[in-house]
């Protein structure tokens, strides 16, 4: 049979969320013809939960995300509310850049400039079936079909279906099919998982009731004040203006007698839901079920467009039935009168266990099929869009012939997330914290550019007027450290950055207009410098040994100088290599190098152990 040009393309990228949305940018940037199959174009980058992007970890992702050509931190630069850079009594390393957004702006401007993207076509409908065919003896995706019956072709398939694989909304003793509030879940495509040979688990997440403005009670609540930044996640600079305010105020003992006297209601504690939640984000009636002793929880009152009047309660995430929603909301400061004008809900759905992918996030199982977001297994835009980035960049890749695009765990958050996800596994929804990365020190928002942005520019990812302006800065830096580290002793270096408060006095002192985010990586460069080559040394370490097989035989148990937890892990998970021993949580460059000793040495083996 014939097939119609218009229906042949090089990538396909089934959803239209926020890992689906950097998948066919990043597709369609580096030259693939790219199609993005959404139920609804009207609800691309569509922000279900909380309407806000970053904060410690995940604002690294995003950094990183801007420093690869993505698309959210331009989103999020047009879009947002209010702006705090989070840590800031703390060091450079573990700072993190928050922004409240306007979710109908961000989800409109999403729509725009996808339809304005050169090699991408947006088809409304739901994919029914991916097509496969047998190459050279390995199960090789072919194409899809939607529902409608129609046929698209090409050698790669991005899934970007986020909470919509079998998806089940909860809402007290009420539940019922669907993908999110007022959408299809998507029923057939898990059957197709399975059937090439995929395992699925199943995990729930929730979001709470949205709150009338005018109802509530400003005035009993703490105010938070936004700060005022030269730059934001994007590598020009810009002045950030807040327009909306956001608050804080708390639950009380009657809202937790409330909660506990309606548990058995809750579809948490009912039975009716059988996925895992995120053990970070839980939902009120788990905080209060799991901290009985806790007699108040921060909510965080936030806005969630500024041409809408609901409000956002952040902390507030239940499966209560609304009877019950409505008698904690007004047991809490500042909502005693407060309207819902809509109920919060819990949804369990499908993901693929992602230890059965490749680094690429293409599947072990099919070639071209690419696996990204919440389908993985993890939780957050900010996860969802760091996977979509690397799975576009992959499948435009593997579409024409050439070598994957792998980020190592010592150089990106995003390389540590999918390294985690594809070498542990998960046991809950992942979630990125800046305790997950084992050189910190090395992975700082500031220097996102300086680590990744020659990658993205390598991959056609980075126009040369963006990347002449980054050799620019980084020329300045490097010129700058070299000044300061001639002409001044390192305890002068130390109490530079906390004598000089004006900042005008400091580039007027280096000579050079520099940003924030540059002062910053300067002053991070001087702060951390002797860690910072400990780190660097520790990672070339790694490097060294990473491949250094540990034998089967090997004796974890009652080895001097390593921890019972360590020596428990270690016999649990029985790493292959001392890369994948490096990966287990808690392990210390110490526990690394007594390994690698005991290895080379060719002691510690017992046979038939």
């Amino acid at each position: 049979m014939s097939v119609h040009p218009a229906q042949n393309f090089d990538v396909i990228v089934v959803g239209g969320g926020h890992a689906g949305i950097e998948a066919c940018h990043a597709a369609a940037r580096m030259g693939s013809r790219t199609l993005l199959i959404t139920l609804d174009r009207n609800k691309i980058g569509l922000m279900p939960c909380n309407p806000a992007v970053g904060g410690v970890g995940k604002g690294h992702i995003v950094y990183e995300i801007s420093a690869l050509g993505g698309l959210m931190p331009k989103l999020c630069t047009s879009t947002y509310l209010q702006a705090r850079m989070l840590n800031t009594r703390k060091g450079p390393a573990v700072q993190g850049l928050r922004l409240q957004i306007d979710k109908h702006a961000y989800s409109a401007l999403s729509k725009q400039l996808l339809e304005k993207l050169t090699n991408l076509t947006i088809y409304e409908d739901m994919v029914a079936e991916i097509i496969t065919s047998v190459i050279d003896g390995k199960l090789t995706i072919s194409g899809v079909k939607t529902s409608d019956g129609t046929l698209f072709h090409a050698p790669c398939v991005v899934i970007t279906t986020g909470t919509f694989l079998n998806g089940r909304i909860h809402i007290g003793e009420t539940n019922f099919t669907a993908g999110r509030r007022d959408e299809k879940a998507s029923l057939d495509l898990p059957q197709f998982l399975r059937d090439v040979g995929l395992t699925l688990g199943r995990l729930k997440t929730g979001t709470p009731p949205r709150l009338l403005r005018e109802s509530l009670d400003f005035s009993k609540m703490e105010y938070q004040e936004p700060d005022q930044l030269d730059f934001l996640f994007e590598f020009s600079s810009h002045k950030s203006n807040s327009t909306r305010a956001c608050y804080i105020t708390h639950t009380t003992e009657t809202t937790h007698q409330i909660i506990r006297d309606n548990l058995h209601r809750s579809a948490m504690y009912n039975g009716n839901i059988s996925g895992i939640g995120p053990r970070y984000c839980p939902s009120i009636e788990d905080k209060i079920g799991r901290f009985p002793d806790k007699t108040s929880h921060h909510v965080f009152v936030e806005p969630e467009s500024a041409t809408c009047n609901e409000i956002y309660p952040n902390g507030l995430s239940t499966s209560l039935p609304a009877d019950v929603q409505l008698a904690y909301i007004q047991s809490i400061p500042g909502f005693e009168k407060a309207v819902i004008a809509k109920n919060g809900y819990a949804i369990e759905y499908d993901f693929v266990l992602p230890n059965q992918l490749h680094h690429s996030l293409q599947a072990k199982v099919v070639e071209g099929l690419f696996l990204a977001g919440q389908i993985n297994g993890t939780t957050g835009y900010e996860e969802a869009a760091g996977q979509g980035i690397m799975a576009g960049i992959n499948a435009h890749l593997k579409a024409h012939g050439q070598e994957p695009f792998v980020l190592d765990r010592c150089e990106s958050y995003i390389g540590i997330m999918i390294d985690d996800l594809v070498t542990m596994g998960v046991d809950e929804p992942y979630r990125m914290f800046t305790s997950r990365a084992e050189r910190r020190l090395i992975l700082r928002q500031d220097n996102s550019f300086a680590r990744l942005m020659p990658k993205a520019y390598a991959l056609g990812l980075i126009d040369e007027e963006l990347y002449a302006a980054f050799v620019a800065e980084q020329n300045m830096i490097e010129s700058a450290l070299e000044t300061l580290r001639k002409t001044k002793k390192h305890t002068e270096l130390l109490a530079l950055f906390d004598t000089i408060m004006d900042k005008t006095e400091l580039r007027a002192m280096l000579g050079a207009d520099l940003s924030d985010r540059a002062l910053l990586t300067i002053q991070a460069e001087l702060q951390y410098g002797p860690y910072l080559e400990r780190e660097h040394q520790e990672v070339a370490r790694r490097l060294q040994y990473k491949d250094l097989k540990i034998p089967a035989t090997f004796v974890y148990t009652d080895l001097p100088g390593l921890s019972k937890e360590l020596q428990q892990k270690l016999n649990k998970f029985k790493p292959a290599t001392i890369a994948d021993a490096a990966l287990i949580r808690g392990m210390t460059p110490a526990a690394i190098s007594l390994l690698i000793f005991k290895i080379k040495h060719g002691s510690r083996k017992t046979v038939g152990h």
